[in-house]
């Protein structure tokens, strides 16, 4: 008997998942639990094993195909059925947004839109992943356009999941950024970061609508500290989040920094190692620039980042000297914060720095 396997609820509210890669192919074996797929959301990737034990009868949606939850993945049994009707509708409804008929692969919404303007998909050139004719292709195909000049890359993984994300920050929060030098002469270098979050883990207890949440008509103030660390990887950026930074020694958070970054490198976070940040602390390093206007990490209401640290002139006492100087910049959302109150939230992180 066939097991039509279906994609779960991986919670957080997640409602889609991209098929990141597919750890089998159609007439393999597998065994309970043995690696199934890899599924992209917009906080990890999660590889699900098998849920059962069986030949792999049907692939039903491709590497790079976006699947809503409770979409049809893979049928797995012996009698290598045609998927059930409510897989089938799931299809016709666009809950996967690739689908395959005969040799032509398009969407719903591209069959509609070819029918609409007169184009036989079949004379179409495919330019989308895994040869899927785009909307682009059945516009250019209706105007008689040549195909556009240079390489093109769909737009998928860490790096779709980044412009989704921030297209919707920047879609739903005002933001205002304000930005102050600092000196870093009483920070070790080498400790920046977590000398950073242990200054806003103790200046959000006195700023507490920067710690906050907007869900409708209501702000939620945030009992805990648990703030995000901007890193980079060869993926793109991710934000594993540093549990309780009010409670730890700066040693322990020194710690669990360099854990996070070494696990979102080498791509083994864990789902809930990105999930929940109150506020988030970025610094790209050397790469930072004199200064930097971070954007929200939506849902939060604001974001600090620490620009480029140098040896600048600055006059101590009425003499000019050379001092490990940088920016500090708090990108937050006007809606919930007031300026006066944001640039006071940066000074007080300033001065716990510098008083480091």
């Amino acid at each position: 008997m066939a097991y039509e396997f279906k994609l779960p609820d991986l919670g957080e509210g997640l409602t889609e998942g991209e098929i990141a890669r597919w750890l089998v192919s159609e007439g393999q074996e597998v065994a309970e639990d043995d690696p199934l797929v890899e599924i992209q959301t917009d906080k990890t990737t999660v590889e699900i094993p098998s849920p059962a034990a069986g030949k792999i009868a049907r692939i039903l949606v491709a590497e790079g195909e976006v699947a809503a939850v409770g979409t049809v993945l893979v049928v797995i049994g012996e009698d290598g059925a045609e998927p059930s009707p409510a897989a089938t509708q799931a299809q016709a409804q666009g809950q996967t947004l690739g689908v395959e008929t005969g040799r032509v692969r398009a969407t719903p919404l591209v069959r509609r839109m070819a029918d609409e303007l007169g184009v036989d998909l079949a004379t179409v050139e495919a330019t989308g992943p895994q040869g899927r004719v785009t909307e682009e292709d059945v516009r250019r195909a209706a105007a008689g356009a040549e195909p556009e000049e240079g390489r093109r890359e769909p737009l998928r993984g860490v790096r779709r999941l980044v412009a989704e994300h921030m297209a919707r920050a920047h879609r739903e929060v005002p933001p205002v950024t304000w930005v102050e030098e600092c000196d870093f002469g009483a920070v070790e270098l080498k400790r920046v970061v977590p000398t950073t979050l242990k200054a806003v883990a103790e200046s959000l207890q006195e700023f507490p609508e920067l710690n906050a949440r907007l869900e409708g008509d209501a702000i939620v103030y945030l009992a805990r500290y648990d703030l995000g660390v901007a890193v980079q990887t060869e993926q793109g950026l991710v934000v594993p989040v540093v549990r309780g930074c009010d409670e730890k020694s700066l040693d322990e958070l020194e710690a669990e920094v360099m854990r996070l970054a070494d696990a979102a490198r080498a791509g083994k976070l864990k789902p809930e190692e990105l999930r929940g940040s109150t506020f988030t602390v970025t610094s790209a390093g050397k790469l930072g620039g004199l200064l930097t206007t971070p954007i929200v990490n939506h849902p939060e209401v604001a974001i600090l980042s620490i620009g480029r640290i140098a040896e600048r002139p600055v006059v101590r006492d009425g003499e000019i000297q050379a001092r490990p100087v940088g920016t500090i910049a708090v990108t937050f959302d006007h809606r919930v914060i007031d300026g006066a109150r944001a640039a006071e939230f940066g000074l007080a992180v300033i001065d716990r720095l510098q008083g480091a």
